[in-house]
């Protein structure tokens, strides 16, 4: 049985798009779920589109969702390079060959004259003036110079026919495919061409790109067909949409939200639920109704046929979810050290009991970068009115309120040891001294604390956290307040 092959083919033009990423992973999944092996090849033959840097955002981003690449320009490999551009010698002879058997031919149409063959929207294609030349006109026009590409010789009837692994059986009528160019001006492959030549000669057996290629595999397929090669299997991705503000869907752009993972990740989320998430955009696992997985259980629950054709919308409020579920998961010492930048912007570099603060904001934290705005009343005291420390479930009233803080204030002078269990002991015991529910006596010291109804944590943790001083005085503070709203 042959090695299952599959190889990302990134343009090193920019970010990386949640779609390029979610192809990756599938080519990585389906190489990886048959014992195959996944191939990184960098095609940067499109000179003028080149970003610097952006080789490094493809590295730097299969690294961190854990894509490890068998083969690559950085790891070499039996069929290397794996950079188009140093692979630029290769092509030639292969259209050469290909204009030898009469399936090619030069093209020396100026640029002006093939502008002249479009309307003003740009609609058009190439009249096919060059393709049957004289052999002597040909010889001509090469020795004196003349600019030229090659172009591929298109079937002019008929129609061709591939299958897909997702879509089934296509047939494109052949009137309808351009001669397409193999060689530019440059001396450069076109992408087409280019792609067909290396994934042969790098012996890819599964081609996995996003659906909007459909209409462009026959192209692929006639070039494999006039060198006599092995067809690889195709499969095709629906594309990822993204929810309107009415309602409707559109394909996913930035108007929709972050779109890069870059981005992604700036806004709080974890590569490890990104990847999480963008596989089940547009695959489901048979028989499961799973939706969390490690990238090891994807790997041994992916099969191709799972793959749908319909359009998957991309939803940031699932995503959040899936985000928090791996924060609540997540070992307690490794949230910590996710969180601490966090943690810092709130304490600075204050010393604190950060399991306290993890205990308090694990359950609840969907982003990291939430715990600022949730911390924000440790930073400064908000201004808040009495009526705050009325809360009927806890049977806590104006007049009793301010009998609770100075029994508070009292009691937490004489403690030394300012930690959660002393302070939560001795809280309790104080409420069953007063014969008070422990909500009546914990509500008026948490608002007093905190200064705000909702917070993460408790009366105890935020006193710990607070520290004895600090604590002592907002308590005060809040008596302060609850006696002069009572004059």
């Amino acid at each position: 049985m042959k090695e299952v092959r599959t190889r990302f083919a990134p343009s090193p033009t920019g970010f990386m798009h949640v779609g390029n990423l979610r192809t990756a992973l599938y080519e990585y999944l389906i190489a990886k779920s048959q014992g195959g092996k996944f191939v990184l090849r960098i095609e940067d033959t499109d000179q003028e589109r080149l970003v610097e840097g952006a080789t490094d955002v493809i590295y730097r981003t299969l690294e961190e969702v854990g894509l490890t690449h068998d083969e690559g320009p950085d790891v070499g490999g039996p069929y290397g390079p794996y950079v188009q551009s140093a692979r630029k010698d290769l092509y030639l002879p292969y259209a050469k060959q290909l204009i030898e058997e009469g399936k090619a031919y030069y093209c020396f149409c100026s640029k002006e004259r093939l502008e002249s063959l479009h309307d003003a929207n740009g609609i058009g294609g190439y009249d096919r003036h060059c393709r049957d030349l004289p052999e002597e006109e040909v010889k001509r026009l090469l020795e004196s110079g003349t600019p030229w590409v090659i172009r591929q010789k298109m079937p002019l009837e008929g129609s061709t026919t591939f299958t897909d692994a997702v879509f089934g059986e296509i047939t494109i009528e052949n009137c309808e495919l351009e001669d397409q160019i193999l060689i530019k001006s440059d001396g450069y492959p076109t992408y087409n061409f280019a792609n067909v030549i290396d994934d042969h000669l790098m012996h890819i057996t599964h081609v996995v790109r996003g659906c909007e290629y459909l209409t462009s595999t026959p192209k692929y397929n006639l070039l494999y067909e006039a060198f006599g090669w092995d067809v690889p299997t195709y499969v095709h991705l629906p594309l990822i949409m993204g929810r309107n503000e009415d309602g409707s869907v559109s394909k996913l752009s930035k108007r929709h939200g972050a779109t890069g993972f870059a981005d992604l990740v700036e806004a709080g989320y974890l590569p490890e639920a990104i990847v999480n998430y963008i596989a089940l955009l547009g695959w489901a696992p048979k028989d499961s109704t799973q939706e969390l997985f490690t990238l090891d259980e994807l790997t041994k629950a992916f099969r191709i046929d799972g793959i749908s054709k319909s359009p998957a919308v991309f939803d940031y409020e699932k995503l959040t979810w899936m985000n928090g579920e791996y924060l609540k998961k997540m070992p307690q010492d490794v949230y910590i050290r996710h969180a601490m930048p966090y943690f810092k912007e709130v304490f600075g570099e204050a010393e604190k009991d950060w399991t306290v603060l993890a205990e308090m904001l694990q359950p609840r934290v969907l982003k990291l970068p939430e715990i600022p705005g949730l911390l924000g009343f440790f930073k400064a005291l908000p201004e808040y009115g009495s009526d705050l420390f009325v809360n009927k479930k806890s049977k806590a009233t104006l007049e009793n309120a301010p009998v609770m803080l100075k029994a508070a204030i009292e009691d937490l002078s004489q403690v030394e040891d300012w930690r959660v269990p002393v302070l939560h002991d001795n809280l309790l015991q104080l409420a069953q001294t007063l014969g008070v529910k422990n909500g009546t006596l914990l509500w008026p010291v948490r608002i007093a604390a905190a200064g705000q109804k909702v917070t993460p944590g408790g009366a105890m943790e935020i006193l710990a956290l607070l520290g004895k001083e600090e604590s002592l005085r907002r308590l005060q503070l809040g008596l302060q307040k609850l006696e002069t709203a009572a004059q």
